[in-house]
């Protein structure tokens, strides 16, 4: 069944694209992406939660459906009061129902901080592999400086045009870090970060340069909070908690939600884009969440 499809406006008049998967009485997932993805490419992984729950899909400003806006606004601050506007004016035109923020990466931090300085409108979250950057001084802190500064020199370096999806599907194949992804989502992916132009070649819906500020401002965000500090239940789900093979962020959360009191599930042998690479577990993880709350 085809989604229903609607824009929400931003506070700063950016809009975005909601699509809503209907399943009257069910909890309401609200599911966005990581930095330089978009949430089509994640199909595998919730396409089966179309069953069960109400699901809003939505991608962040600049990125995937979303009409580019440029860099202003192009930062955590504004993403974090997106995701408020996001869900009030969602709930305003399809009606009140238990919320669940089910956020990967980049929109996992905005939805962190929405939560710690601005109070979250969602009833629980479920925050799949933050790059949470420790303090100054943490003994993981060089490592995932270390990781965001390569990020920012691989995207102001990455290909921004490309002849058809297909180049990119495959540059996926070839890539260490999507090595994992399931073929399907390789294919996915490419679709959702591409737009067509008028030339005929497909380019990045996401500048690169974009995509590069938001890995450097990462470094910047002091963003290390409790369980507690968000004010409503959450499950942070991570990497690999020993890093095998895999990027920092899978010790670096680890290490968060040992020293911060979350629900946690770090899921051995998977990289930051865990939900692609194991779907089928990383649906289990947030069953059981939802279950408990």
């Amino acid at each position: 069944m085809r989604p229903e499809t609607f824009a929400v406006k931003m506070d700063d008049g950016a809009e975005i694209s909601i699509r809503h998967h209907a399943r009257k009485g069910a909890d309401r997932l609200y599911i966005s992406h990581g930095n330089g993805f978009a949430v089509d490419g994640y199909r595998v992984f919730w396409e089966s939660l179309l069953t069960d729950f109400d699901v809003v899909l939505f991608d962040m400003r600049n990125h995937g459906q979303n009409a580019p806006t440029g860099a202003d606004g192009h930062h955590y601050q504004q993403m974090a009061w997106d995701l408020t506007t996001v869900h009030r004016e969602v709930e305003a035109k399809l009606g009140k129902s238990r919320a669940i923020g089910v956020f990967h990466s980049m929109t996992s931090r905005a939805a962190m901080k929405n939560a710690a300085e601005m109070g979250s409108p969602y009833d629980a979250l479920v925050l799949y592999d933050p790059p949470s950057v420790p303090p100054q001084g943490h003994h993981l802190y060089e490592a995932m400086r270390g990781f965001e500064l390569k990020l920012v020199q691989w995207a102001c370096e990455r290909p921004e045009r490309f002849g058809s999806p297909g180049e990119l599907e495959a540059s996926y194949g070839e890539a260490r870090a999507s090595a994992k992804w399931l073929p399907q989502a390789r294919a996915d992916m490419a679709n959702a970060v591409l737009r067509q132009d008028d030339t005929g070649d497909y380019r990045l819906s996401c500048a690169r340069e974009l995509e590069a500020s938001i890995y450097l401002a990462a470094l910047t965000l002091n963003l290390w909070p409790s369980a507690d500090a968000l004010g409503v239940p959450a499950r942070l789900i991570g990497a690999d908690p020993e890093g095998r093979g895999g990027p920092p962020t899978g010790p670096a959360n680890c290490a968060l939600a040992k020293e911060g009191g979350y629900d946690y599930v770090g899921m051995e042998g998977v990289g930051h884009l865990l939900q692609i690479e194991k779907p089928e577990e990383c649906r289990a993880a947030l069953y059981d969440f939802i279950a408990k709350l």
